[in-house]
Parts: structure tokens; C-alpha cells; sequence
């Protein structure tokens, strides 16, 4: 038998015995080998090929997989909307107010949705108004056209006019809880819809999705510059007991409690307190979960959590 005989041979061999553990997985029940779980498998012993940071980022994409529209979503109570007989001078102190560039447009209540409206739409919609102003004295000289000259007059604006008289809505999406939160991305990216509304089963409104809720249970926290920067609260709640935001930064938290948790040169990009809980437990922790921290006797317990991130946790100093 030739060498390349030989080879086609025991690849051959090889087939069938790959062939013959399928079926006796599928026989007792096991099922086929998960490529999914190889990866996670093949993350957790990669340790010097693969940073905390970058093994966290690829584990949560993995676990989109398993999330729902409900594990993203903004509570009803939380919603940010306008009604439709809102005046266009209510609506723009909204948008200055609530720092979101689309908001909800309902009729009666948020169970009568409308549409949405996006900030763009509204402030080029407002522009529209101002620039086919007429001149405030008919007949008047006018001054010889410059380049550097206003072409919009705000007085020409009626801020009373109602949204329901504005030709500015949009189509937002309706989905369901319980649809899988990569299934709603795909859809957001093909038609271009950054907005859906939650909706239960009696057809009123759940909560509020958007493609960046999405996409932040993947990175984390995505923050603009318009985001209010809060400081971190560092609470003592008891002797050797200490209620910390998660987004507290690491070396200010090492400072107060006199600890050094900073991790040492292995690679790990974390400077906020809940950026070395995930670190550490290698997904994010969930509520009730405890992780060892990396000095010895001292624990990190998640008090407040969601499946994108740790929103506070309890500090215990070792006893």
C-alpha cells in the first residue's frame, strides 16, 4: 500500500470512529460535542494567548446567545417619553432635560404608542421653520446679502404648535420579552431602527430597548460626553464591611482601604473595582455571588447586578 493510500486511510478510520462516538453520545443522551462549549473551554485555558479583559469580552458574546429582549431592557418606570399633544417648546426642554437623542411619542398613554422622534429630525424640522421666515417689515430696505449673514429668525417658530401637527415621527419596533436579544440586534441592524418597545402580553408597554443597551451587555457601560460623571460612593458599613459603587476607581478604592488590590503585570486592562470583579470571576457576577479578591482573605460580595454589569458590591475585610 502506497503512502498516500496509507494516509486516505486512516482518515478514513478516523471518520468512522468520529462517526461511531456521535451516535453513542446521541444514543445516551449526551448529544454532539458543542462548539460553543470548546470555545468556552479553549478560553479558560488560554490564559497566557488571551487578556481578562479580551477572554470577558468573547464570553459575553457567547452568553448573547442564551439573553433575552427582558435581560436589556429599560423598565417601563424608566421610560423617557412624550406625549403626542406635547408643544414643540415642552418637547425640545425634553430633549435638553432628559439627554437621550430619541424619545417615544404616545397619544394617551404609553400603552397608545405613536411612534418615536430623534433630536435631528426635530432640530432640522425647527431649522426648516426659521429659515422660511418672512422679513419683519414687508416693503423694509433690505441690507445687501452676506455671507457671513443669519438666514434663520427663531421668532418665526411657533414653540405652542403641538407634535401632532409635525411631520417628524418614525417607526419604532415592537417585540416581545422573551425574543432573543442577538435576534432583535440582527433586526435593528437590517432595518435601521436603533429603538424598540417591549411589549407584553396584553399589548401595553413593557420596557424600552435600544441597539446600545444591546451592545453595552457586550463591552460594558458605553458613556458620551454628556453623561453626568457621578462620583463613586465608598460607604462603611461596618467594621471590615464596605458598600462600594462598581465603577469606583480601583486605585481610589486601594487607597481607602488601605489594601493594594491592584492586579499585578499579567496583562489585565482594569481600572474600576467592578472591571476586576469580572476579571477575576472571568463573566459577570451576578447578585449573592462572592469572588475572591487577589489579596489574601479579603472577598468582593455582588449586592446589585444585571447580566450586562455590577452596579455595587460589598467589600468584606478578612475576619
Amino acid at each position: 500500500m502506497s503512502r498516500t493510500d496509507n494516509g486516505e486511510h486512516t482518515a478514513s478510520r478516523r471518520e468512522q470512529r468520529s462517526g461511531i462516538v456521535d451516535r453513542l453520545r446521541a444514543l445516551i443522551g449526551l448529544g454532539s460535542p458543542s462548539v460553543r462549549e470548546d470555545i468556552e473551554e479553549a478560553l479558560e485555558g488560554a490564559a497566557g494567548d488571551v487578556t481578562p479583559h479580551e477572554r470577558t469580552l468573547l464570553k459575553n458574546v457567547l452568553a448573547l446567545h442564551d439573553l433575552r429582549v427582558a435581560d436589556a431592557m429599560i423598565p417601563r418606570a424608566d421610560i423617557v417619553a412624550v406625549a403626542q399633544d406635547a408643544t414643540l417648546g415642552e418637547t425640545l426642554a425634553l430633549f435638553r432635560n432628559a439627554g437621550h437623542s430619541r424619545l417615544p411619542v404616545y397619544d394617551d398613554t404609553l400603552d397608545d404608542p405613536r411612534g418615536m422622534i430623534h433630536i435631528r429630525d426635530f432640530v432640522d424640522y425647527l431649522a426648516s421653520l426659521a429659515e422660511r421666515a418672512e422679513p419683519a417689515t414687508a416693503g423694509a430696505p433690505q441690507a445687501p446679502p452676506s455671507e457671513h449673514a443669519p438666514t434663520a429668525s427663531l421668532a418665526a417658530i411657533d414653540f405652542s404648535a403641538t407634535l401632532a401637527t409635525v411631520t417628524v415621527l418614525k417607526p419604532v419596533l415592537y417585540v416581545p420579552p422573551s425574543m432573543p436579544a442577538l435576534d432583535l440586534l440582527v433586526k435593528m441592524q437590517a432595518t435601521r431602527t436603533h429603538l424598540a418597545l417591549v411589549i407584553d402580553e396584553y399589548g401595553g408597554t413593557h420596557g424600552l430597548v435600544t441597539m446600545e443597551d444591546i451592545v453595552e451587555m457586550i463591552v460594558g457601560d458605553i458613556e458620551d460626553e454628556h453623561d453626568v460623571d457621578e462620583e463613586p460612593r465608598i460607604e462603611t458599613v461596618s467594621d471590615g464591611i464596605f458598600l462600594i459603587d462598581a465603577k469606583a476607581d480601583l486605585e481610589e478604592v486601594s487607597k481607602r482601604l488601605g489594601v493594594d488590590f491592584t492586579p499585578e503585570e499579567d496583562g489585565a486592562e482594569v481600572t474600576t473595582l467592578g472591571g476586576l470583579v469580572a476579571s477575576l470571576a472571568g463573566h459577570v457576577p451576578m447578585r449573592g455571588e462572592i469572588v475572591p479578591a487577589p489579596v489574601e482573605g479579603w472577598e468582593f460580595e455582588i449586592v446589585e447586578a444585571d447580566p450586562r454589569r455590577v452596579a455595587r458590591l460589598l467589600v468584606h475585610a478578612p475576619k
